[in-house]
């Protein structure tokens, strides 16, 4: 193993196993809260959320949950009947008096004054200060009822946990552009360099496999594309018939976990095989083309190829990550990096099971000569059977021209 190569695999194993460099306390886990401001009232026939009565505040989880999911998108209008919306965190301050209901969306709502109506928090928490006081009922979706010395003449209520995946979505759209990108960006690095150590390990410990792997993904394209195509549409009818079969015969029943959980390990390491050898197989071409065009790029070799092909894989995804706040522009960005990166993986899939997850080592030359296969064959001399010059000896005499 040559130094860049060791250079490369010392890398790939600090990044997978040094320890984070900044552990987030339980509180910072909780979602971010937007910039505080008014909703404006929906048109005529738009979405409306009555909170005049709060005494089945159950009934009221359906809409209020919808409120929280669609406040994300751009444009958002919601309408209460003889009160007010806002988002983000709201307070009345000390001597001030409010008339009306109000719901608050993703936000706490801190009372020192006076309000004449009910009030409902959406993702956040009520908190009662010494001298406040609600003409009405307090109901906290998802939060806490804190009393600090407030008066409430009608009821409090505190209504169960909201949906990680839409109180996720609100947080993500109140970010700034510039942090959602930064955020997506992380994330990208964070997919980069586990799938790179896994990459690293699988090279160290089943080089062979994943090159056979690598190469029927170079040499039949096409075959393992329709084979991985194949393979996701049978995969689920494979495992109900499966099971089934188990399940019909006596000793077979006692065999349905084990046969269950090797099946699904089996197909996600034939998944994350299948990536890995299409991620080697574009570094490869990628750094033989150049080192065939005569750049020095220091000695090839699996490790960088791993390295090169994971880089360009997710370079797919950075147009998404820079854009995806942009309404269409995001949305198009992501279907196109899916649409790709889906293919891709459907490649891999097929490649790893045509070669028996690279046990099938004469597979991958199948359909070409053997010595294309080769790394002597592979650049910068012609192939099929024509042999490569030897270079004479760096202090050799070169013999005399006769």
């Amino acid at each position: 193993m040559c130094r860049a190569d060791r250079l490369l695999l010392a890398a790939g194993l600090f990044f997978l196993l040094a320890p984070p460099a900044y552990a987030a306390s339980p509180s910072e886990f909780r979602a971010a809260h937007p910039v505080p401001q008014a909703i404006p009232p929906a048109p005529q026939g738009g979405f409306s959320i009555s909170i005049r009565d709060l005494s089945a505040p159950a009934a009221l989880e359906p809409a209020l949950a919808r409120a929280l999911r669609e406040s994300a998108s751009p444009g958002f209008a919601l309408t209460v009947p003889g009160g007010e919306a806002h988002i983000g965190d709201f307070s009345i301050g000390s001597g001030e008096s409010r008339q009306g209901d109000l719901l608050i969306l993703n936000g706490n709502a801190d009372l020192y004054g006076r309000l004449a109506g009910n009030l409902v928090t959406v993702g956040g928490d009520i908190t009662l200060h010494p001298g406040s006081h609600v003409s009405g009922s307090v109901l906290a979706y998802g939060g806490q009822v804190r009393d600090a010395g407030g008066e409430v003449t009608g009821d409090i209520h505190t209504l169960g946990t909201i949906n990680p995946a839409a109180r996720a979505t609100a947080s993500a759209s109140a970010l700034p552009p510039m942090m959602r990108a930064l955020r997506n960006v992380a994330g990208l690095a964070g997919i980069f360099l586990t799938l790179l150590g896994i990459g690293f390990g699988l090279v160290l410990l089943g080089k062979p496999n994943l090159e056979i792997i690598s190469d029927t993904v170079s040499h039949t394209f096409a075959r393992s594309f329709a084979v991985g195509l194949l393979a996701q549409v049978l995969a689920i009818p494979t495992f109900v018939v499966l099971i089934l079969g188990l399940i019909l015969s006596v000793v077979g029943i006692l065999l349905v976990p084990f046969v269950a959980i090797a099946f699904g390990l089996l197909l996600l390491v034939a998944i994350l095989a299948g990536a890995l050898a299409v991620a080697h197989s574009v570094g490869e071409t990628y750094i033989r083309r150049r080192l065939a065009r005569g750049e020095l790029l220091g000695s090839p070799s699996s490790y960088r190829y791993v390295l090169t092909g994971l880089a360009g894989m997710l370079l797919l995804w950075v147009g998404w990550a820079a854009f995806g706040w942009v309404p269409v522009l995001g949305w198009v960005a992501f279907g196109a990096a899916a649409l790709v990166t889906w293919m891709l993986l459907t490649v891999g899939l097929g490649a790893a099971l045509l070669s028996r997850l690279g046990l099938a080592g004469h597979f991958a030359g199948r359909l070409i000569a053997p010595e294309t296969l080769t790394d002597e064959y592979l650049w910068a001399t012609p192939q099929f059977g024509v042999p490569a010059a030897r270079r004479p000896g760096q202090h050799k005499t070169p013999p005399p021209v006769r």
